[in-house]
């Protein structure tokens, strides 16, 4: 009998889903590095679109959270990790640097260049490995965290939430005051540092599975009014700076992970998904596109350039950013699916 536990494979998936469709809509506001936006209409449908999906990237972290936290076995959660995490983001950071070689889209000097920089950070050709850099270093900290959080019951970990909730306000509060809290250009490390960052949805994912005693109507109800709150908010602060913003950081404001809207909507995803899906029985295709999950996130950079200039101009700007989203996942899907049948393939897709 399986013991897999079934919403976190429909969260799973749901969660790739957004990422796809998060990087479907950049088409329309990015060019380069700036600010790409043609249109108010184009701008009005990407703060429609990508905002809602911007719990994407903190329903990962909450997933792998629920599933490994607290750490009991260090040296099998490292060797498991290595196989599944770090060897296929290795060698899908070496792909992304020398494969478009096979298209003329890059140099031989830009490739090579490309790979010395894979020696210290991501690319841009594969900007969505930030990701990957963070889980691991997420993953290294888990057994350090694991013991405290066995301990410390939960008013300890409820005081942390507190504390991480109030540091996910900074960044809009730098952007009125600047360095706040003992920041300066010889310190980074503000008075929250600590209590900062996407170690919070890791304790806030731990604390949910040890003490959420919630019914699943009220789950619902709640998750249903944290996700529009914060989804609101988010999406009316991005649309709002289209016209002020001179750089992509701050058109972005209201879109980080760590700011108190997104964890808003991110904590009613999840509450709500997990209502939804927690009795119901294992898919099949479900639990096969939850274990694919990781190779579809690592590959679709590839698959999404090319879908989007064979669908670009035929339709309007949210059809193109659906279809070239639904699209994509399907594709990634399938190549997943047949990579899957290769020995070896959990070195390539985990």
């Amino acid at each position: 009998m399986s013991n897999r536990i079934v919403f976190l494979d429909y969260m799973r998936v749901i969660a790739c889903f957004m990422v796809i469709m998060v990087h479907s809509c950049e088409f329309f506001f990015i060019d380069g590095s700036e600010i790409g936006i043609r249109c108010l209409s184009d701008g009005l449908w990407v703060s429609i679109i990508d905002s809602a999906f911007r719990c994407s990237v903190p329903l990962f972290v909450m997933i792998s959270a629920y599933l490994l936290v607290p750490v009991t076995n260090v040296q099998s959660f490292f060797k498991k990790r290595l196989v599944r995490v770090v060897i296929p983001f290795a060698i899908w950071s070496v792909l992304y640097a020398v494969l478009p070689l096979l298209w003329n889209g890059v140099s031989a000097d830009d490739a090579w260049s490309a790979l010395i920089h894979l020696t210290y950070n991501f690319n841009d050709a594969s900007g969505h490995m930030w990701f990957v850099y963070m889980l691991i270093g997420l993953y290294l900290f888990m057994p350090v965290i694991s013991p405290w959080l066995e301990k410390s019951g939960k008013k300890g970990i409820l005081f942390y939430i507190i504390l991480w909730g109030v540091s996910t306000f900074f960044p809009y509060i730098r952007s009125f005051v600047g360095d706040i809290y003992g920041e300066c250009y010889w310190n980074e490390y503000n008075l929250l540092w600590y209590f900062s960052g996407f170690l919070g949805y890791v304790i806030l994912a731990y604390f949910l599975r040890q003490y959420s005693t919630w019914s699943v109507r009220k789950r619902i109800c709640a998750g249903i009014l944290m996700y529009i709150a914060g989804y609101a908010v988010t999406g009316v602060i991005w649309y709002s700076r289209i016209s002020t913003a001179t750089t992509l950081q701050e058109l972005e404001l209201s879109w980080r992970f760590c700011t108190p809207n997104v964890v808003l909507e991110s904590l009613g995803a999840f509450l709500i998904i997990q209502a939804l899906f927690e009795r119901k029985r294992e898919c099949r295709l479900i639990n096969s596109i939850s274990r694919l999950s990781y190779g579809i996130y690592l590959m679709h950079i590839f698959i999404l350039g090319a879908v989007y200039s064979m669908l670009s101009g035929y339709f309007t700007t949210p059809w193109t950013i659906v279809c070239v989203g639904c699209l994509t996942f399907a594709i990634c899907i399938l190549i997943s699916r047949l990579i899957a049948f290769l020995p070896g393939a959990k070195y390539i897709i985990g």
